[in-house]
C-alpha cells in the first residue's frame, strides 16, 4: 500500500488541541496534514493509497483511522474533504435546499441511495451539490462528529478565483483524481468552465482538454496549472508540453506556511488538502 508521510521534528501528539486537522477520505486513499494553529505552519502530512486498481472501503478506512495515533485525538478544528465526480453546480438565485436531490438527479443517477450534500460556493455565487458513499460518510461522523464534508471543488475553486485576481487573461486549472480529472477556466475572475471527465489514460485527457480549448478559442501559448495525481516531469505533463507552451504546478496558499521538511514533496498533489484551511 503507497505510503507517505513529512513531519516536523516540533509535532507534539499531546498538544493536538492547538492543531487544525484536514483530512481526505474516499475509495481512493486517506490523507491528512496537521496545522499547528500558533505558528500557522503545517507540520505533518500522512497519505495512504490502495494498491493500483484497487479502491479502500469503509472496513480498510475504520482501520486506517482507528490505528493511527493522531486521527483520533481532539483538535482545535476540523475539515474533511471528500472527493467526488457526481455533481452540479446551482446558481443561488435558483436554488431551493429542499430540492437538492431534484437538482442532482438532473445531471446523476443515484442508484446506490448515496446522501446528498451542499457546499456553498463565494465565486461564482452558487451552490454545489454532491454525493458521497454513504459507508463512508457513517464512518466519518463516527470520529468527526458535527463536521460537514466540502467537496473538493470547493478549496479549488476559491484558489482559483484568488489567484485568477491577480491575471488579465484566462486562468486554467487542470486537476487530476485517480480516474477522473476536473477542468475548470476563469477569465477576469470569472468562472468560464468547469467540468469534470472520466479517463483512462494521457490520451484522454489530452483529447478532452484540447477538444474544450478548441471551442473556447483558447491558444497554445496560454498556462496550464496542473494539481492532483500528476508530477513533475512526468508523462502526463511531457506530453501537454509538446501541445501547450507554458505548464505550471499550483502551489497551495493562504495564512499559512510550511515546515522545511515539505520541501521534500510537490505541494501541488495535495493542493485541496492544505487549502481546505481556507474554507468556511
Amino acid at each position: 500500500m503507497p505510503f507517505l508521510e513529512f513531519f516536523d521534528e516540533t509535532l507534539d501528539i499531546n498538544s493536538t488541541e492547538n492543531y487544525e486537522l484536514s483530512v481526505q477520505v474516499s475509495p481512493d486513499g486517506l490523507s491528512f496534514c496537521l496545522l499547528d494553529t500558533i505558528r500557522n505552519k503545517f507540520v505533518l502530512i500522512r497519505s495512504s493509497e490502495p494498491e493500483e486498481n484497487k479502491y479502500f472501503n469503509s472496513d480498510k478506512i475504520n482501520e486506517l483511522i482507528g490505528k493511527d495515533d493522531f486521527l483520533t485525538k481532539r483538535y482545535k478544528k476540523v475539515k474533511l474533504l471528500m472527493p467526488s465526480k457526481k455533481y452540479t453546480i446551482v446558481p443561488s438565485p435558483l436554488f431551493d435546499p429542499g430540492k437538492k436531490e431534484e437538482y442532482f438527479t438532473f445531471n446523476h443517477n443515484n442508484e446506490e441511495g448515496n446522501p446528498i450534500m451542499v457546499n456553498k460556493l463565494e465565486n461564482p455565487d452558487a451552490y454545489l451539490v454532491f454525493s458521497v458513499s454513504r459507508p463512508i460518510l457513517t464512518l466519518a461522523n463516527t470520529y468527526f462528529k458535527g463536521v460537514h464534508p466540502y467537496h473538493h471543488l470547493k478549496p479549488l475553486l476559491e484558489h482559483i478565483s484568488h489567484i485568477s485576481k491577480t491575471v488579465n487573461h484566462n486562468y486554467i486549472q487542470i486537476h487530476i483524481e485517480r480516474d477522473f480529472f476536473n477542468l475548470i477556466v476563469f477569465n477576469s475572475n470569472v468562472l468560464k468552465f468547469c467540468n469534470t471527465f472520466n479517463y483512462r489514460n494521457i490520451s484522454d485527457i489530452l483529447y478532452y482538454v484540447l477538444n474544450v480549448f478548441r471551442k473556447m478559442d483558447i491558444k497554445q501559448e496560454e498556462t496550464i496549472n496542473f494539481s492532483g495525481l500528476t508530477e513533475k516531469y512526468d508523462d502526463l505533463s511531457s506530453t501537454f508540453s509538446m501541445y501547450v507552451r507554458n505548464i505550471k504546478f499550483s502551489e497551495p496558499s493562504g495564512n499559512f506556511t510550511f515546515s522545511y521538511v515539505f520541501n521534500e514533496m510537490e505541494l501541488h498533489q495535495f493542493l485541496n488538502l492544505f487549502n481546505v484551511v481556507n474554507c468556511e
